[in-house]
């Protein structure tokens, strides 16, 4: 299946959707105004060394990852709207803490809360969007657009902290407390409207039904199937012209037991292998926010603060600029030819590092602009490609599952450092690029890996 870029996409996204959007941009800029320089900010605060606190950022990054599975499967059974509601809840109440936090303690704690919320919400939202978008053009484009609004945040919430002043304060949490809160209101009222919609439509449909069995004499045993056939998140998916095959499954949503969720994730090899590589380009992605930025600093690479601030604009700026550009372009290659395509370009951009002398300026910024070409074509289309492996009713559980790949980034600053100790930059990211060979090697072989019958579980 090829991708469409064009303003009629746009258009048929719901109301929900562009509040989803809205509100990825409010809490992604608040939240990288502070968030970046929380390091600096323990340093600063409690004299941390580097080890501590990557170990504090480490540790409060595994546990989320864990959290996020288990939460992204009981989405499917306890409904999204509900848990996304109280991971926002959560997010205000720890990034108030934070903002409060005056204890080395204190941190670890609210800092694991606050990565914990983030692992939550982020399948969450994924997963809604399949929900909310039935057709599977218009919901790949919905995925790169919040993808590309999340990177929009980021590049205009650091500048904007800049510019107010507010950037590396430990009380510029509350900003991102508040804007949480405003979300949560957008979202209590877009899903009302979304349920309302939808209640609208089956009633409508029943009517038609009724009309076309009264004039056809037979009877109909589906005038009241309406109402019920909503699922728990208040989305009918049943009576809106959608497959017969996503009613069924999303009646079964709320009724498929864990021990079939885990039985289903541990027959699907396919999707082992597709988190194990992922993991892996994780780990490599992950070195440029870590590992990159000590081995410059213990090279002594000249104008070290311009650099390091000038790779993270680029890197922001080349997303913003190309994703749907590239989208378009590429539109008309396979969602695993497209990943492939990222993955040399990552490669490239490892080799590059490897090889740049520590004093060419513009030879760091070139590679970091490689990377982040293969970044905007890598990362949202990998959300689409778990969207599109998921049954509709595990969807929440198979992005839960996904989220493992950030057991990459939670690893990346101690794989990194261990390398950096004992063999040098430069081995650095040679292993990266022998990394992604790796994961080439990984996605070629995909299809040949066994997936459960899917028909075979039964709803409890």
């Amino acid at each position: 299946m090829h991708s469409d870029v064009s303003w009629q996409r746009f258009k048929q996204f719901p109301r929900l959707m562009w509040i989803f959007l809205f509100g990825s941009f409010i809490t992604r800029g608040s939240y990288y105004m502070v968030w970046p320089f929380l390091a600096v900010i323990l340093y600063e605060k409690f004299a941390l060394s580097a080890t501590e606190v990557g170990m504090v950022l480490s540790s409060a990054a595994i546990i989320s990852v864990f959290t996020s599975f288990v939460g992204s499967s009981l989405s499917d059974r306890i409904g999204r709207h509900k848990l996304m509601y109280l991971t926002g809840i959560l997010y205000i109440i720890s990034f108030s803490l934070l903002a409060e936090a005056n204890s080395v303690e204190g941190y670890v704690v609210v800092m694991t809360l606050c990565s914990m919320a983030t692992s939550l919400w982020r399948p969450l939202t994924s997963a809604a969007i399949g929900d909310i978008i039935a057709d599977p053009k218009t919901r790949e484009l919905a995925m790169q657009s919040l993808y590309f609004i999340v990177n929009v945040g980021c590049a205009v919430g650091p500048m904007l902290g800049v510019w107010l002043g507010l950037t590396g304060k430990q009380s510029s949490f509350y900003l991102t407390a508040v804007a949480f809160a405003v979300l949560l209101a957008l979202l209590y009222w877009g899903f009302n409207h979304q349920t309302r919609q939808d209640v609208a439509l089956a009633a409508g449909a029943s009517s038609n039904d009724n009309l076309s069995d009264a004039t056809s004499g037979t009877e109909s045993d589906g005038v009241n199937r309406s109402v019920n056939d909503m699922t728990s998140d208040g989305v009918n998916r049943g009576e809106n012209g959608l497959s017969s095959d996503v009613e069924v499954s999303m009646k079964k949503a709320a009724v498929v037991s864990r021990k079939q969720i885990v039985a289903i994730l541990l027959q699907d090899k396919l999707l082992q292998c597709l988190i194990f590589a992922n993991i892996l380009c994780m780990f490599i992605y992950a070195q440029m926010d870590s590992s990159l930025i000590q081995y410059l600093t213990r090279a002594g690479a000249p104008d070290l603060l311009t650099l390091i601030s000038g790779m993270i604009f680029t890197n922001a700026m080349v997303i913003i600029s190309t994703q749907f550009l590239l989208l378009k372009l590429m539109a008309r290659f396979p969602l695993v030819k497209r990943i492939q395509i990222g993955l040399l370009l990552l490669i490239c951009s490892q080799i590059w590092l490897a090889f740049n002398p520590l004093d060419l300026f513009w030879g760091w910024i070139g590679a970091i602009v490689v990377m982040s070409v293969a970044e905007t074509i890598l990362f949202p289309t990998m959300n689409v490609h778990i969207d599109r492996l998921a049954p509709d009713h595990l969807r929440g559980a198979y992005f839960g599952a996904a989220s493992f790949y950030d057991l990459g980034f939670a690893l990346a600053p101690l794989g990194g450092g261990i390398i950096l100790d004992h063999f040098g930059g430069q081995w650095l990211f040679l292993t990266g690029a022998v990394l992604s060979v790796l994961v080439i090697y990984l996605y070629s072989i995909l299809d040949r890996l066994p997936r459960p019958d899917f028909a075979m579980f039964k709803a409890d």
